[in-house]
């Protein structure tokens, strides 16, 4: 419990340090501190349900405490009312009873001790419990406003900074997947996944662009780098396919330039039939 209670304040630290920082700063260490927030709630929810059951062994305890010192308080008033009707017959044996009664009192005493301590114990576990509450009911972190995390993003891309710019256009697409720019930013997670050589990926995401993006200004590139990397993968006919879809739709567009050159490249002639070939 002490290393969480240096965590906390740390992490609330670390938070206030990332909403006063400007905008265009953003960059991996924020969402690697949203991790972190999000690691250090799921140890607070642990915390809670293990108090919660360290709390009911207490009451428990406490219970049996509270019965035993009863029982022993009703020995002592019995033993005293005993003394008090034989003490004028029989002086030896009150000096017996008088020891029983102290040991009942020691033992009385040590119970009243522990009863004291299970409850100091249960006072610090509950005030631990609201001040856990209290951290808990912090906001998370918020996303970065949409067009600085998408600009960001694009910069870090066009520098080279391939996997930077690859989670900050996932977060683009987590927080703001409703915006006009959301397919540019799928796109280019895929132009990433090219550009590594991740070629199975990367046509897989330039279709997401074709399918849940098609009246983007992104569509001709996606289908065309699609076909490309078709191609790297071995699937020739595919990949042609996707080429001379290019061609057909975007006709007067630099992609279908791009696509008519890869074709005689390869040495296929483009389609000069309207019907748009399935993907």
């Amino acid at each position: 419990m002490t290393r969480t209670r240096l965590l906390l304040p740390l992490a609330l630290v670390a938070i206030s340090f990332v909403a006063s920082t400007p905008a265009f700063a953003v960059s991996k260490e924020i969402v690697q501190l949203q991790t972190q927030v999000q690691a250090l709630q799921d140890q607070m929810t642990q915390m809670r349900q293990s108090f919660d059951e360290r709390m009911g062994v207490m009451k428990n305890l406490i219970e049996q405490s509270t019965d035993n010192v009863n029982k022993v308080a009703a020995s002592v008033n019995e033993l005293q009312q005993k003394i008090q009707q034989q003490n004028a017959d029989v002086s030896g044996r009150t000096d017996q009873v008088s020891g029983q009664i102290q040991a009942l009192n020691d033992t009385l005493d040590e119970v009243k001790a522990q009863l004291g301590k299970l409850t100091k114990q249960l006072a610090d576990m509950q005030s631990s419990q609201q001040n856990l509450n209290a951290q808990q009911n912090q906001p998370p972190a918020q996303a970065p406003p949409p067009d600085v995390l998408y600009n960001n993003a694009l910069r870090d891309y066009n520098a080279g900074k391939y996997d930077l710019a690859g989670q900050e256009f996932s977060d683009y697409l987590k927080y703001y997947s409703n915006t006009d720019l959301a397919g540019n930013a799928q796109f280019y997670m895929a132009d990433i996944e090219y550009r590594q050589g991740n070629f199975q990926q990367a046509a897989k995401d330039y279709d997401k662009v074709l399918q849940q993006y098609p009246g983007g200004n992104k569509s001709a590139a996606a289908q065309l780098k699609k076909g490309l990397a078709l191609i790297e993968l071995g699937q020739k006919d595919e990949g042609v396919k996707e080429l001379n879809a290019v061609v057909q739709r975007y006709p007067r567009s630099i992609e279908a330039s791009q696509a008519r050159e890869k074709l005689r490249a390869l040495g296929v002639g483009t389609r000069t039939s309207r019907r748009t070939p399935p993907r």
